[in-house]
C-alpha cells in the first residue's frame, strides 16, 4: 500500500506533469513574471467555470478577504456577522480593518453559520454578513441572502475549501459557491480542491463598479501606473502560480469527483455506528466537495482515536481545536458560552481523515478498518 497523506498533491502533480510544466516554462520563457498573459488567461478561465461578470486575482486568499471587504467601504465600528467555527482569517481581516467582528454558532448539520444565529446577532450596527462554506459545504446562501436583502447588508462569501460546489435554490436553480453574495474570496493554497504551488487568492464579484475599485486596490490602488486613486495595497496573483492554476482548472470537477466518490466509500463503512456522525452528501446538487472529511465522534474518545490512527502511520487532524471566541485575541465580554452551545460541542468532536483526489480503495479501506478498530 502506498504512503497515506492527508494531500497527496505529488501524486496529483505526476498525472499532470507535462501539462504543468509546459505552463510553467512558458512563463518563464516569456519572463513576464507579474500580471503576465497567464494571469489574464486563469482570470478569463475562471469566471467561464464560475459563471461569473469578474474574477480578480491576487496573492493569497486571506488579502482576498480583507480587499472584499475594503472595496464595500466598511467604516471602523461597523460590524461584521461570522462563524465562531472556522480558521482565524476570516475574523483576522475583520479585525485589520477595525471594524467589529460578530461570531456566531453554527449549525450541528453542516456545521456551517447557523441562520438563527444570524438573525439574533443583528443590531443597527450590523453591515455585511460573512458565511465560511466550511470543509468544502456550501452554506445556506439563499436563506442569508434573504436575510441580507431584508437587513440592507453586505454578504462576503468566503469560498476558501468549496471552490466547484454548487448551491441549489428553491426555484431548481444552481450557482457555484463564491458567486452568490455582493461578493465572494477564494484561496488557491497548494491543499486547496484547486492549489497552486505557493500562495494564491481571487476575488468573484458580479458589479461592475466594485470589481473596477478591487483592480485598483490590488495593485496599490493604481489603475494607471503613478496613479493612485485610491487606498491599495499589494496582493498579485504571480504568473507562475497563475499558469499552475490554468493546467489544474480544466481537471477540477474530476478533482471534486475524486474527493466526492471518496467520501461516500468512507460514510458506507462508517455508515449506522453509534460513535460515528460522518458528513453527508447531496448526490443532486454538489454542494459538498470536501476540501475536507470531518467525522464527529460522539460518546468516545476522539483525542484517544487520532493518537490510534497516527500510530498506525494515517494522518490526521482537529479543524478546529479552539472556538474563534475562545481565542487570545479575539475575546470579547460581549460573548456568553451559552450563545456557542454547537461550535463548542463540535470542537471536542470533529476529526478529519486524509481527503484528496489521489486516495485509493486500500488506502480507504485501511483508514476506516483502524478507525472502526478502536471504536469498535
Amino acid at each position: 500500500m502506498k504512503k497515506i497523506q492527508m494531500v497527496d498533491l505529488k501524486g496529483q502533480y505526476d498525472k499532470i506533469k507535462e501539462t504543468v510544466n509546459n505552463s510553467i516554462q512558458e512563463v518563464l520563457d516569456t519572463n513576464t513574471y507579474i500580471n503576465g498573459p497567464q494571469v489574464q488567461q486563469f482570470q478569463k478561465n475562471l469566471e467561464e467555470y464560475l459563471d461569473v461578470k469578474h474574477v480578480i486575482p491576487c496573492a493569497n486568499g486571506t488579502d482576498a478577504l480583507q480587499i472584499a471587504m475594503m472595496g464595500l467601504d466598511l467604516k471602523p465600528g461597523d460590524e461584521v456577522i461570522t462563524a465562531d467555527f472556522t480558521f482565524a482569517a476570516t475574523v483576522e481581516v475583520i479585525a485589520l480593518l477595525q471594524l467589529t467582528p460578530v461570531l456566531v454558532d453554527v449549525d450541528f448539520v453542516n456545521m456551517n453559520i447557523s441562520i438563527d444565529a444570524i438573525k439574533k446577532a443583528i443590531t443597527p450596527k450590523t453591515k455585511a454578513i460573512v458565511p465560511v462554506h466550511l470543509f468544502g459545504r456550501a452554506a445556506n446562501m439563499e436563506a442569508i441572502m434573504n436575510i441580507a436583502k431584508e437587513h440592507n447588508l453586505f454578504v462576503i462569501e468566503d469560498n476558501a475549501q468549496a471552490i466547484g460546489a454548487n448551491c441549489k435554490f428553491s426555484d431548481g436553480t444552481k450557482k457555484k459557491a463564491g458567486t452568490i453574495g455582493h461578493v465572494g474570496s477564494t484561496s488557491f493554497f497548494p491543499s486547496k480542491n484547486l492549489g497552486c504551488y505557493g500562495d494564491g487568492g481571487a476575488i468573484f464579484t458580479n458589479d461592475d463598479a466594485l470589481a473596477h475599485k478591487l483592480r485598483g486596490i490590488v495593485n496599490h490602488g493604481m489603475y494607471v501606473r503613478y496613479h493612485h486613486d485610491v487606498v491599495g495595497v499589494n496582493s498579485r496573483l504571480d504568473s507562475i502560480q497563475a499558469a499552475v492554476l490554468n493546467a489544474k482548472l480544466p481537471f477540477l470537477d474530476q478533482y471534486n469527483v475524486a474527493r466526492q466518490n471518496a467520501a461516500r466509500k468512507y460514510s458506507a463503512a462508517f455508515q449506522d455506528h453509534k460513535n460515528i456522525i460522518a458528513p453527508s452528501i447531496c448526490d443532486i446538487c454538489d454542494c459538498h466537495v470536501f476540501h475536507q472529511y470531518t467525522l464527529r465522534i460522539i460518546d468516545a474518545n476522539r483525542d484517544g482515536l487520532m493518537q490510534h490512527l497516527l500510530d498506525k502511520g494515517i494522518p490526521c487532524a482537529i479543524y478546529y481545536p479552539i472556538p474563534l471566541h475562545a481565542q487570545k485575541a479575539y475575546l470579547d465580554s460581549r460573548y456568553k458560552e451559552e450563545d456557542f452551545i454547537v461550535t463548542n460541542k463540535l470542537v471536542q468532536e470533529v476529526i478529519s481523515l486524509p481527503m484528496h483526489t489521489e486516495l485509493d480503495d486500500e488506502q480507504i479501506k485501511f483508514i476506516t478498518d483502524s478507525v472502526l478498530e478502536y471504536l469498535k
